[in-house]
């Protein structure tokens, strides 16, 4: 018995250890790849740590208002004449925060709801399945401005919730998808022959095998919440007292007219250069954990 339990946890732990020198090899196949573990790791710095390492600089230059990119100032100087980095490092930790927080509930919400619907079928599955069809069917920007003037989204996980709320329907007729196509494998016969409960076998067996697909689907979430937040903030539907790049692009275009004068350029350049670097970092990190998590695309 002791024999069999040694082995079984150096089996798990051999599994582990080839899992990770197979993404090790991945990653260095193609150094994008890493460039996008660099940037993802970098923009998780910045959000956490950015604001006490370059914070806002205080007191304002007020004579250098729209300064041009200089060394003191790598992007320039606002309306106000802060820094337009510091800006954009510390609007980061909302941008991020949100994102996250957004991931999570439309993930999990979607997740459960497709996990669910695709393994009991029948009954549940047709009424969670009209539910979500209902669900995609709702235009999402209309409903956001609706809800925007009664909810003014005043933190970062007021403003993920709601998103949430609004972003699993595609995640979870991805999942009931995937788990009609895993439910008729011989693992899962096995073991609803062995009797075992429902929530051991999508908690042991459908959940592990799903694990990449859901990872990619939070990856995903965390991009169209980034656009749908700087999008809200930047037609002015939410109130400026958060420090959002939204607000930054917004203040650019309508108040400084970045689009017909280069002196507010650097300022509106700044968050979207940060925008298509995040985007970047997160679509080459799925580049790379569809090539990990699917042995056929590997090359030899």
């Amino acid at each position: 018995m002791t024999e069999s339990v040694i082995t079984a946890g150096g089996s798990r732990a051999a599994l582990r250890r080839n899992f990770w020198r197979g993404v090790w090899r991945v990653l260095r196949r193609k150094p994008s790849r890493m460039l996008g573990v660099a940037i993802i790791a970098g923009f998780a710095l910045m959000g956490t740590l950015g604001p006490m390492l370059y914070p806002e600089r205080l007191p304002r230059e007020r004579d250098a208002l729209y300064a041009p990119p200089s060394w003191g100032h790598p992007f320039g100087t606002d309306f106000e004449g802060t820094d337009v980095l510091a800006l954009v490092i510390t609007g980061s930790r909302y941008v991020l925060m949100t994102a996250l927080v957004t991931a999570v509930i439309t993930v999990v919400l979607g997740t459960a709801i497709g996990l669910f619907a695709g393994f009991r079928r029948g009954r549940w599955d047709n009424v969670l399945m009209r539910l979500t069809d209902m669900k995609l069917t709702i235009p999402g920007l209309p409903l956001l401005l609706v809800l925007s003037t009664v909810w003014k989204f005043n933190s970062p996980i007021e403003m993920g919730l709601v998103l949430g709320m609004l972003g699993w329907g595609g995640v979870a007729r991805a999942v009931r998808s995937q788990t009609l196509s895993l439910r008729e494998r011989g693992f899962i016969e096995a073991a609803r022959g062995l009797g075992l409960p429902t929530t051991h076998i999508i908690g042991r067996e459908l959940l592990p095998s799903m694990a990449p697909f859901i990872a990619m689907n939070m990856l995903i979430a965390v991009t169209g919440a980034v656009y749908a937040q700087v999008g809200l903030f930047f037609l002015g539907v939410l109130p400026f007292e958060a420090n959002n790049w939204g607000v930054m692009l917004n203040l650019a275009v309508f108040g400084g007219g970045a689009m017909s004068s280069t002196a507010a350029l650097p300022y509106m350049m700044a968050p979207l250069l940060a925008i298509l670097l995040l985007t970047l970092g997160i679509v080459l990190i799925v580049d790379a954990m569809d090539e990990i998590f699917n042995p056929r695309l590997r090359e030899e």
